[in-house]
């Protein structure tokens, strides 16, 4: 057995090289018509490459599946081998302290998040750091970092990580929030009895294994007025959309401070029943798998959203 654990076969040479990069490109976008795209190839010499790869090394690396490749246990071992030597050597590269930070990073966040505090900042980022190529993916799915190439997932979340590495990066409030008008047609300024009489907006994925209605619970829990909770509700699975129903006088929905203090201050969107609570573990989350060392891309992509956050 080699020391990577795979049966004996023959020694990787430079002929190996141009389809390892190959597969490399095809395993971080799994796609075959995407990584021809970045190779200026076409999909099937793509595809040529990597069954000759396979032979040449008596593997299976994809699954090839309708539409769509899957890494097999041996591609996924490979493709982290290659991923881990290519950051060390972008490392090395890159140790000279006036050396330019650049490379690929690929960044998973709520769409909430993206929406409403993340993708207005952007521009700053890109302006600092021209020589990094940014992906941004948004979803609210747990992710594997075994089958998914993300570097860095930026979450709310209770901020249980086991295994990974993970640091908060803000703190959050919560309040129910409505629009004037909607306030003023039901007389809810100061009346939180009179919820029983609104339409709830409820973003039904607000952190992972949460219950449909858990922002609700954990406000009224904190404020005394569970009671007054109705049973008529609209669902969604992001938090900006229910934003955006209250802000059309469609109900009340729960309004994180990070994510709506300018609708807030606009005069958009008010507080009904008083200001923001603090929530107990709630906040949001930077989320890797560990590194050592630290990629200097990824490092400078964390200082940057800490720096945003206000928390450097």
């Amino acid at each position: 057995m080699s020391k990577t654990g795979f049966a004996s076969g023959p020694r990787l040479s430079g002929a190996h090289l141009a389809n390892l990069h190959t597969f490399l490109i095809a395993a971080r976008h799994l796609s075959f018509s995407r990584a021809a795209g970045e190779l200026c190839l076409t999909p099937s010499a793509v595809s040529h490459r990597i069954a000759r790869l396979e032979e040449e090394l008596a593997l299976k690396l994809f699954h090839r599946l309708p539409r769509k490749v899957r890494l097999t246990d041996d591609g996924e071992r490979i493709f982290r081998i290659m991923q881990d030597t290519m950051d060390a050597l972008s490392e090395a590269l890159q140790e000279r302290a006036h050396a330019q930070i650049a490379g690929q990073l690929t960044l998973y966040v709520s769409p909430s998040v993206a929406q409403c505090w993340l993708v207005p900042r952007l521009a700053d980022f890109t302006a600092r750091y021209p020589g990094v190529q940014l992906d941004i993916r948004v979803g609210n799915e747990r992710i594997d970092y075994r089958t998914r190439n993300i570097d860095l997932v930026l979450c709310y979340s209770n901020g249980e990580f086991p295994g990974l590495a993970s640091s908060q990066l803000m703190r959050e409030r919560i309040a129910p929030v409505c629009s004037p008008e909607y306030a003023r047609r039901l007389q809810l300024h100061g009346h939180p009895e009179r919820l029983s009489q609104c339409t709830l907006l409820h973003d039904v994925a607000a952190w992972d294994n949460a219950a449909f209605d858990a922002e609700w619970r954990l406000w009224a829990r904190a404020t005394g007025a569970t009671e007054y909770l109705p049973e008529f509700c609209l669902s969604f699975d992001r938090s900006d959309l229910c934003v955006t129903m209250a802000l059309h006088h469609g109900g009340v929905a729960i309004g994180r401070e990070q994510l709506v203090r300018q609708r807030i201050e606009s005069g958009e969107l008010v507080l009904p029943f008083g200001g923001f609570i603090e929530t107990k573990g709630q906040g949001y989350f930077l989320v890797h798998p560990p590194h050592e060392p630290m990629p200097r891309r990824l490092q400078a992509l964390i200082d940057w959203l800490r720096e945003c956050a206000g928390t450097q």
